[in-house]
């Protein structure tokens, strides 16, 4: 036998703790997990209703719920029988807990999410990941330090295998070069506002309300309830059209093309319709992403017209267009001969519950997650190249060795 060395024999030691590690957070395939709901907002209501469902068909328990607002909280713990918890970092405490959900605005994802993973804690923490890129950094290198902690963003649509598939299609050449990628995300609003949420005249900060705890990190503001209730609208807390909305449809892009960073992007659009309201967000925007050696993917969005745009990816070869029911290729007209027209039928959807059971998976049985922390911080950067174009007016570049935005 070869003699060891003290540095061979320190470094196979380090990787079996590691791997040791990584074993010891995969539960039994059928043991109980035990979750925590931080944020029992409106996203979190409808997450909270799927997984009470699925208590008996998925061995789940609602542990604890926390929110600062006492409403909600007392409505999340009947909802889900789960004890009230006034600070959540009391809630990371609790030892029985193997996962939380993360339903707050964004500006407080990246905190939360870091002290979870500190706190041994599986994590499921709505999109976007993070508010912003640092964030989004420390972050994945808090989750890769973990050696075996989850971490699922809550892009759902990524439970929908057909952006996988497509990716299948796009490597073994069949669209040939693509160019251009395009899809949208439009809505239509009527009541002369958008992300125009109720504001509920039961709150009342200092007395069932913790607006301080709130803000968090954010600038400290005086209490303004329509941006407790529509704070979407606000860039202290979102990124409105982009963070809550583009990151759903670039992360299918990013998917199905197998793209990381953009090399450079710009942005356009304004408040056309919406010229009355409050909202510092503008109420359409597009935004086009140059990818090393291509492609060109192109966003489009407003808030003020829902006329759909395909969802497409442009090859030299033939053009897959994604349906409500998976997706059509077809070939380009001079590759007719070449290409056979493709129709295929998904099998999965944009689902909560899906998106929650992959969790599971992973976390009983060290499955791929569908939208892991790396496609999050993917689609972070996305949508922040196009964001800052739009705020500053330039057009924008990721810097790839510094990781961060910068004007091109």
């Amino acid at each position: 036998m070869e003699p060891v060395t003290r540095r061979e024999f320190i470094g196979a030691a380090t990787a079996a703790v590691s791997t040791a590690r990584a074993y010891s957070q995969i539960r039994g395939a059928n043991e109980r997990l035990r979750i925590g709901v931080i944020g029992c907002g409106g996203m979190a209501s409808g997450h909270m209703q799927q997984l009470v469902r699925m208590k008996d068909t998925d061995n789940l328990e609602l542990v604890a719920v926390c929110d600062i607002y006492d409403k909600r909280a007392q409505k999340a713990a009947e909802v889900t029988g789960g004890k009230i918890v006034k600070d959540y970092r009391k809630l990371l405490e609790n030892k029985d807990i193997d996962y939380v959900l993360i339903a707050t605005p964004e500006h407080w994802h990246a905190q939360m999410s870091l002290d979870a993973l500190d706190a041994g804690k599986h994590v499921y923490c709505e999109k976007p990941m993070t508010h912003r890129v640092e964030e989004a950094k420390k972050v994945v290198a808090k989750v890769k330090q973990s050696k075996g902690l989850k971490l699922q963003v809550g892009v759902q649509g990524m439970s929908d295998e057909s952006y996988e598939e497509a990716n299948k299609y796009f490597r073994d050449g069949t669209l040939g070069k693509v160019v251009i990628a395009q899809i949208d995300y439009s809505r239509n609003h009527y009541t002369g506002d958008f992300f125009d949420y109720p504001i509920d005249p039961d709150a009342k900060p200092g007395v069932n309300l913790d607006w301080k705890a709130w803000l968090g990190p954010a600038p400290k503001r005086a209490w303004d309830p329509y941006r407790y209730f529509r704070w979407r609208c606000y860039w202290d807390y979102s990124g409105g059209i982009a963070t809550d909305l583009f990151v759903h449809r670039v992360t299918r892009i990013i998917k199905a093309l197998g793209l990381t960073f953009p090399e450079k992007g710009v942005a356009t659009g304004g408040t056309f319709e919406f010229t009355g309201s409050k909202n510092e967000i503008p109420d359409t925007t597009n935004y086009l992403l140059d990818y090393p050696g291509g492609p060109t993917v192109i966003l489009i969005s407003s808030m003020a017209s829902d006329t759909p745009v395909n969802h497409v990816l442009r090859g030299h070869k033939a053009t897959l267009e994604f349906t409500r029911t998976g997706f059509t290729i077809r070939p380009q007209r001079g590759y007719a001969k070449e290409i056979q027209e493709i129709v295929y039928v998904k099998k999965g959807a944009e689902d909560i519950r899906l998106h929650h059971r992959n969790l599971h998976a992973a976390i009983r049985k060290n499955e791929p997650l569908k939208c892991d922390c790396m496609l999050g911080y993917y689609g972070v950067v996305a949508v922040e190249v196009g964001l800052e174009s739009y705020r500053r007016r330039k057009y924008m570049k990721w810097d790839q060795a510094k990781e961060r935005v910068v004007p091109a």
